[in-house]
């Protein structure tokens, strides 16, 4: 039990619930203005379906949440990834047809992709959390037929980025600074807005290419 102002305890219950608020609320970001390229995330909402699939990460939980209902969960199969969140008992707890929680994207992504294989037609899909989860679960989606009307998004949580070098073709994930340093050929790259639907990767490009050493100071992608 935890004191409030008055003195009245509050149960801890209380408490916890409060504080999946607190961060289901933070966990939501309003992109600013960019250019075409740049993907727009939308929110997600239940459909009529017979069948359903949920794939989130994070706090991308906290949408999957906002929307369930017995009958919608009774006929979704959801696959949850918690990198650190504290949700997976919650989904859990809203009895879904099938739950999966992997340990990373690149652990699930078979299983998403069997999913997705062996779906019906009028599969619902759901994605929610960062960008890089919905951008590659988006391709997995589209590769094996699933048409756009079908596919919801809603971004949730970290806002860092899934980066590809337009020089080596190497994939940084969770760039979170700008410029940021390739994890392959160790250039320094200015994270760009033009976004790649078929990597699901933002691209990076040699900052100091003209003038070697000569680097901004980094900061936040959103600063």
């Amino acid at each position: 039990m935890i004191a409030c102002g008055g003195g009245e305890a509050l149960p801890q219950v209380m408490i916890q619930a409060d504080k999946q608020e607190v961060l289901a609320y933070m966990s939501k970001f309003e992109f600013p203005p960019s250019i075409k390229s740049r993907p727009v995330w939308g929110r997600l909402e239940a459909r009529a379906g017979k069948h359903h699939l949920m794939i989130a990460d994070a706090e991308g939980a906290a949408a999957i949440l906002d929307i369930a209902a017995p009958e919608l969960m009774a006929k979704s199969h959801v696959i949850y990834i918690p990198n650190g969140a504290d949700f997976a008992d919650k989904l859990r707890d809203l009895k879904p047809a099938q739950f999966y929680e992997g340990p990373s994207y690149s652990a699930s992504v078979q299983r998403i992709r069997r999913v997705l294989q062996d779906a019906h037609m009028g599969l619902q899909v759901y994605l929610a959390g960062t960008e890089g989860l919905m951008g590659q679960a988006m391709q997995e989606a589209v590769s094996a037929g699933i048409p756009h009307t079908a596919i919801q998004t809603e971004h949730r949580g970290s806002t860092a980025r899934r980066m590809q070098c337009v020089h080596c073709k190497g994939i940084t994930e969770n760039v979170e600074v700008d410029p940021f340093v390739c994890s392959h050929c160790g250039l320094n790259l200015f994270v760009r807005d033009h976004y790649s639907r078929r990597l699901a990767a933002y691209q990076g490009v040699c900052v100091d290419a003209e003038d070697p050493g000569n680097v901004p100071a980094q900061k936040g992608i959103y600063e």
